[in-house]
C-alpha cells in the first residue's frame, strides 16, 4: 500500500459527499475483488449478493456482520473467522479486550498493518504530532492493537517514543520528569490518575511540558467535563481517538473537542437509529455500523459495532467527514432505561467529572422488581453526596443513589476503566 501524504489526506477530508461516496464505492469493489472467493466466511455469507456494487445505497441492503459470527473456538482460544489467507501470510497477532464477550484473536498481514498505520496518520495529523516530539506511552504493552499501532505510527512520524510497560505510575512520572515528553498517550482516566499520583508526591504535571494528550480506550476524550479537567491539570490540549481490534483505528478528534470524525477515506460508516432501526437522521442517537476498506487479510463488512453515537454531517470547517458529537456515547448493551430516561456511561462520567472534588467513582446498576436503579459510589473530598444527587436530578432528570466512600478505596485503571457494574439479570 502506498502511504498517503498529509496533503492527500487533507484533500480526501475535504471531498464533497457525492465525491467521497464514489471514492468509497471504488475502494469497496476493489476490496471485494481482492477477498472473494478466497475469504470463505464472506464468500458464503455474500453468495447471493450481486457484484460489483453499484451504489452505497445498494450496499446498505447487504447483510450485517456481528461479532458473534466471527468467533471460532479452538484449543488456543477464539480466532476470528473472517481471515482471508492461510495463517502463514500473517505477521501480526492482536486480541480484543473482551469488553463485550470473550477476547478474539485478529491477525494482520504486512500490507494490512501498513494500512492500520496509514489510518493512524489521520489521528496524528489532528493532534499536530511532529518529528522531534517525545511521546510517553503510558500503557502496559499486551496483545491489544491500539498500543502497537500508536507506537509504530509515532515512530513513522519521526517522534521519539518512550515505552513504559511494566512500570508503576510513580515510575512513569519520574521518567516523564527527566525526559520531558511533549505528548502523553493513555486512557482518559489514567491521565487523571497520573495527575492524582503526582499531587500525592508534590509534583505538578502542568509543569512537565506535555503539550498534547492523545487519549483512547474510553469516552472521556470527547466528554466536555473530562476534557476540561485534563486540560487544566496537564496544561495541554486533548485529542480523542477511537478504534477496535477487529475494525482498525477509525476515529480522530476534532480540534474543538466536539467529538470524533470517522476516517471515511478508509471506512464506510452507517448509522442505525436506536428509535427505528432504520438509517439515522442528523444528530440522532444511533448504532455505528462500519466497513473497513483496506484490510484485505481481515475485512469486516457492515460490522455492527454496538457503539452508540450521534452523527452529524452539518458541521463547520473544511473537514467533511461525518462527525460524532460527543464521541462514542456508550455501548448499546450498556444503555440503561431508568424511569424512561436513556443513560449512558459517558453521561455519568460527564456529570461526576464536573465536580473537581470527586477523585474516583463506581456506578452499579441493579433491579428492584422490574425497574432499573442506579447507585454511585464516589471518593469525594467534600463528603457531600447531596450536591451530586441534585446535579443528576437537574441534568438528566433522575434521582440516583450517591454514596461516599473513603479516598483511595475504589480501583484505578491503566487500560479501559471498569467503573460500570451491571448486576441486572441477563436474558437470553
Amino acid at each position: 500500500m502506498t502511504p498517503t501524504t498529509a496533503a492527500e489526506r487533507r484533500r480526501l477530508e475535504s471531498l464533497p459527499r457525492a465525491e467521497l461516496e464514489q471514492y468509497q464505492l471504488l475502494r469497496l469493489n476493489a476490496l471485494l475483488d481482492q477477498i472473494l472467493p478466497a475469504n470463505q466466511f464472506y464468500a458464503q455469507k455474500l453468495a447471493r449478493m450481486k457484484r460489483p456494487v453499484d451504489s452505497l445505497a445498494e450496499f446498505a441492503r447487504w447483510p450485517f456482520t456481528f461479532k458473534e459470527e466471527l468467533v471460532v473456538s479452538a484449543s488456543g482460544g477464539d480466532t476470528a473467522r473472517n481471515h482471508t489467507w492461510p495463517r502463514e501470510r500473517y505477521s501480526r497477532f492482536h486480541q480484543t479486550s473482551g469488553t463485550s464477550g470473550r477476547p478474539l484473536a485478529v491477525l494482520d498481514t504486512p500490507d494490512d498493518w501498513q494500512w492500520v498505520l496509514q489510518c493512524w496518520q489521520y489521528v496524528l495529523d489532528a493532534a499536530n504530532i511532529r518529528a522531534g516530539d517525545r511521546v510517553l506511552m503510558a500503557f502496559s504493552f499486551g496483545p491489544h492493537i491500539g498500543f502497537w499501532g500508536a507506537y509504530e505510527s509515532f515512530c513513522q512520524r519521526g517522534a521519539l517514543v518512550i515505552p513504559t510497560g511494566g512500570m508503576s505510575s510513580l515510575q512513569r512520572l519520574d521518567l516523564a520528569r527527566h525526559n520531558e515528553p511533549t505528548v502523553l498517550c493513555c486512557t482518559p482516566s489514567y491521565a487523571l490518575h497520573l495527575a492524582e499520583v503526582a499531587g500525592h508526591h508534590d509534583l505538578d504535571v502542568a509543569q512537565f511540558g506535555v503539550r498534547v494528550l492523545v487519549l483512547a480506550g474510553e469516552p472521556g476524550g470527547s466528554v466536555p467535563a473530562v476534557r476540561a479537567r485534563l486540560q487544566q491539570l496537564w496544561n495541554a490540549q486533548v485529542h480523542d481517538h477511537c478504534g477496535a481490534t477487529e475494525v482498525g483505528p477509525w476515529g480522530f478528534g476534532d480540534s474543538q473537542g466536539q467529538g470524533l470524525y470517522v476516517v471515511e477515506a478508509e471506512y464506510i460508516a452507517e448509522f442505525l437509529s436506536l428509535a427505528t432501526g432504520g438509517p439515522a437522521e442528523d444528530s440522532e442517537e444511533a448504532e455505528l455500523v462500519i466497513t473497513n476498506l483496506g484490510r484485505a487479510g481481515c475485512p469486516v463488512l457492515r460490522y455492527r459495532t454496538g457503539d452508540v453515537v450521534r452523527p452529524t454531517w452539518r458541521h463547520p470547517g473544511t473537514n467533511r467527514f461525518v462527525l460524532l458529537n460527543g464521541g462514542v456515547l456508550g455501548r448499546n448493551d450498556d444503555m440503561l432505561v431508568v424511569r424512561g430516561v436513556n443513560v449512558f456511561p459517558s453521561s455519568i462520567d460527564h456529570i461526576l467529572r464536573s465536580f473537581p472534588e470527586v477523585v474516583e467513582y463506581r456506578a452499579t446498576v441493579y433491579k428492584v422488581s422490574e425497574m432499573d436503579r442506579l447507585r454511585i459510589e464516589v471518593e469525594d473530598r467534600l463528603q457531600q453526596p447531596d450536591r451530586i444527587m441534585q446535579e443528576f436530578k437537574l441534568r438528566i432528570g433522575l434521582r440516583v443513589e450517591v454514596e461516599t466512600v473513603p479516598l483511595g478505596s475504589l480501583p484505578r485503571f491503566e487500560g479501559k476503566g471498569k467503573r460500570f457494574i451491571d448486576k441486572r439479570e441477563r436474558r437470553g
